[in-house]
């Protein structure tokens, strides 16, 4: 029969309570917790989408069911088990004008087939909305603070910006990239060049350099453009894996083709002048009402 608490030494008692407090706390914080009591992830990763007027009904329900399709498939699940920890921390932000942002998803950890399914869920279910002006530096602004005190110890930091215009409010958008890149963080880009039938007098036709230019950067800082509505998903579904693995598979390498394995190729940030000016948008906002 075990010996009762009133038989044991008072000393030996306070030390195993002691150790049963310390196992439990370990334990409540799970493998993956850092020293500071930060969760340890590969990757943070701030999915920010446009939604303003430019971006219509079928454009959002296409982008939206890109990322739902993408975080289900094999090929993000067994890239998410490439990582040193097998996990990442996900947000999903809308953007529009330089103050309208909101959090549509808040971080959530995803570290298996599951916690995968069970975001993909939610963010299919989560309304739709669409708002004025298009605000890629707020965008930026907004994300960054999201990687501040938020819980989360990631090795790397991404901010992933997806959309069908250029910047046309708030401040210059390099400003805001530079910013965020002396804070470490990484933007990457998806620009959506020629997905709708109709053309904007706020578009413009080279928003993949715009895009490779002007909007990413950091380390390894790549943007895949999508152009038709097919290439979608692969696009998506390369683009997370590419920003997850800890090495990204030799079927999305550098270059401009499509590759064997299916996905389209990234393009590079370019370290180079830019080719067109990143003011562009701003210039063909004045005196319109902007998209």
């Amino acid at each position: 029969m075990a010996a009762s608490k009133r038989n044991q030494p008072p000393g030996l008692w306070r030390e195993l309570r002691a150790c049963a407090l310390a196992a439990f706390a370990f334990a409540a914080a799970g493998p993956a917790a850092a020293r500071d009591g930060a969760a340890e992830v590969d990757v943070e990763l701030v999915l920010a989408v446009d939604i303003s007027y430019s971006m219509d009904r079928a454009e959002q329900v296409l982008q939206r069911e890109g990322y739902v399709k993408a975080f289900t498939s094999p090929d993000f699940l067994n890239a998410l088990k490439s990582g040193a920890h097998g996990k990442i921390a996900v947000a999903y932000i809308q953007w529009a004008s330089a103050n309208d942002q909101d959090i549509l998803l808040n971080w959530t950890v995803i570290d298996g087939p599951a916690s995968a399914a069970a975001f993909a869920d939610k963010l299919q279910n989560a309304p739709y909305r669409r708002a004025r002006r298009t605000s890629i530096s707020g965008a930026i602004d907004f994300s960054s603070k999201l990687f501040v005190n938020n819980g989360l110890k990631g090795a790397r930091q991404i901010i992933d910006i997806s959309g069908d215009g250029p910047n046309n409010e708030g401040r210059i958008v390099t400003h805001a990239r530079d910013e965020a890149l002396e804070q470490g963080i990484t933007i990457n880009g998806l620009p959506l060049v020629g997905i709708r039938e109709w053309f904007s007098p706020a578009d413009i036709k080279d928003l993949d350099i715009y895009y490779e230019d002007c909007v990413i950067g950091g380390p390894e800082a790549f943007s895949i453009t999508v152009r038709d509505t097919k290439s979608f998903v692969d696009a998506t579904r390369g683009k997370l894996i590419r920003e997850i693995a800890a090495r990204p598979p030799a079927s999305i390498g550098g270059g401009t083709r499509r590759a064997s394995g299916g996905f389209p190729h990234p393009l590079q940030a370019q370290a180079k002048q830019p080719r067109i000016s990143c003011t562009i948008g701003e210039s063909l906002g004045r005196g319109r009402g902007g998209n």
